[in-house]
């Protein structure tokens, strides 16, 4: 990607709504009071601006595409963790002393239970008092070991109760107060 620094354009990157603007508007009158032809100073202006524009586009598909790198890099790390664990339990391994490292562990597989609501008719809970600017989900599940407040609620709402199962992972123990410089290490080949 080619990009033009204009220095109107470094100016404009420099402002921030605590710094002086003075110097950026005595910028642009030396622009406007130039003389240099009308078309060149609103090129100047709009193609300062448009470069702005370039980096911005520039930097949020950078960012998506980190975002997606960063999610397929914490999926894969998950997922090399669960193997891993599988195959120290084939082997019958629950701990591995390490030099660079305190230990290698297995955590055991466990499951998540998340409670689920699932409004029916959103307008009778906001009646109810439970609104923001929709349904308030948070005071309704707060709501819920109160008898009297679920009473009131229970025709308007479904609680249900979603598990998740975790499997076995691997866990690396790291050593305290050491460095975290490569060590020389076996050759696993």
């Amino acid at each position: 990607m080619k990009t033009t620094n204009y220095r109107l354009q470094t100016q404009i990157e420099h402002l921030t709504p605590t710094s002086q603007k003075e110097w950026f508007r005595n910028y642009l009158k030396e622009i406007l009071e130039s003389d240099k032809p009308y078309y060149q100073k609103s090129d100047y202006i709009a193609l300062s601006f448009m470069e702005l524009d370039n980096k911005i586009d520039y930097l949020t598909n950078e960012i998506k595409q980190l975002t997606e790198l960063k999610k397929k890099l914490q999926q894969a790390k998950t997922l090399g963790l669960e193997v891993t664990a599988q195959v120290l339990q084939e082997y019958g391994i629950e701990k591995m002393e390490g030099t660079a490292i305190s230990s290698l562990t297995i955590t055991p597989p466990k499951t998540k239970t998340k409670e689920v609501i699932r409004i029916k008719d959103p307008q009778k809970v906001m009646e109810l008092g439970y609104v923001k600017f929709s349904v308030d989900e948070k005071a309704v599940k707060e709501s819920l070991p109160h008898i009297e407040l679920f009473d009131q609620l229970d025709p308007y709402i479904d609680v249900s109760i979603e598990t998740e199962e975790v499997p076995a992972r691997l866990k690396i123990n790291k050593k305290r107060n050491t460095s975290t410089q490569p060590v020389e290490l076996l050759d696993v080949a």
